[in-house]
């Protein structure tokens, strides 16, 4: 049988082999075909070994390929004399202004609570309330209704003030109670002896309320309640706390940040509370309200 000539080429061409992987070749998978590997050139690489790559990308369009290019938004943050920094987007700018903090409270206690979490409040406006416990008022209760009088009262005097219109405040208050019986701020030693000698070797509970008021006016508290247990205390160690004189304007005879916290056998609760600022729930109220409170914390955000 004769074969013609453009057949026998066609019976060539299926003959040859498929392309292979080089033997000994990178994982980019060179061909011994050339013609397979002129199909698949292998990529550029950058100009110098360990340069970095650029990446162009064309500016969005948004009338698509035809329209004409949309203006780019520049951000930058450059800062200025007073420390704060603009942001400028486009031709606008604008400083970044830092919240501020009013602590309606003149207790050391609970700004070293605040300045411990970070927070360094702007201001101090103490609010002279009447603290007496109403008829058949619960300790939670009184907790509560203390922090939101102080809260008014400080928001007033803020408010009146073109510095602090725009603050936030927060105020508390920690009562101290065995059962229902609110102990006193103790300012005689008598009166802290007996409150020594009511919590020796027993369990009491400490509650403390918080209020924050937002510059929307917007309100949120929290009453934290902790249980304490005293071990059983005797009349030395009761002479010789009188003598230290820490107990002196504290709720129930004792501070549990000093010389008291060698008496607590069991705390189930929040130790911050007790001390007069529960920091948790305290953190939680700022964040949930827009304050930066790790604005501080190394520069973090």
């Amino acid at each position: 049988m004769t074969v013609s000539g453009s057949a026998r080429t066609r019976i060539a061409r299926r003959r040859q082999p498929a392309p292979r992987w080089e033997a000994g070749g990178d994982r980019r998978g060179a061909f011994t075909s050339g013609r397979v590997s002129d199909r698949f050139p292998p990529p550029r690489r950058a100009a110098a070994r360990g340069g970095p790559r650029v990446r162009r990308i064309a500016p969005f369009r948004s009338g698509g390929p035809g329209a004409a290019p949309s203006s780019t938004l520049h951000q930058d943050a450059t800062p200025t004399h007073d420390g704060s920094h603009v942001i400028t987007t486009g031709n606008a700018a604008e400083p970044i202004r830092s919240a501020r903090l009013v602590l309606a409270s003149a207790s050391p206690r609970r700004l070293a609570l605040l300045q411990q979490a970070g927070i360094e409040p702007d201001a101090l406006l103490p609010a002279d309330i009447d603290e007496t416990p109403r008829k058949s008022e619960t300790p939670r209760e009184l907790a509560r209704r203390l922090a939101r009088e102080k809260l008014a009262v400080a928001g007033a005097a803020a408010r009146r003030r073109d510095d602090m219109r725009e603050a936030y405040l927060i105020s508390a208050d920690t009562v101290v109670a065995v059962g229902r019986r609110v102990l006193p701020k103790t300012e005689l030693p008598d009166e802290a002896a007996d409150c020594l000698r009511l919590l020796s070797g027993r369990q009491h509970r400490v509650y403390t309320a918080i209020c924050l008021l937002s510059p929307k006016d917007a309100r949120r508290e929290r009453v934290v309640e902790t249980r304490v247990r005293f071990k059983r205390l005797s009349s030395r160690e009761i002479e010789a706390y009188i003598a230290s004189d820490e107990w002196r304007g504290k709720a129930g005879g004792y501070a549990i940040q000093g010389l008291a916290g060698s008496f607590v056998v069991k705390l189930v609760g929040s130790h911050s509370a007790v001390v007069g600022l529960p920091l948790y729930e305290t953190v939680s109220l700022l964040e949930g309200e827009g304050f930066p409170v790790r604005q501080t914390w190394g520069g973090a955000l």
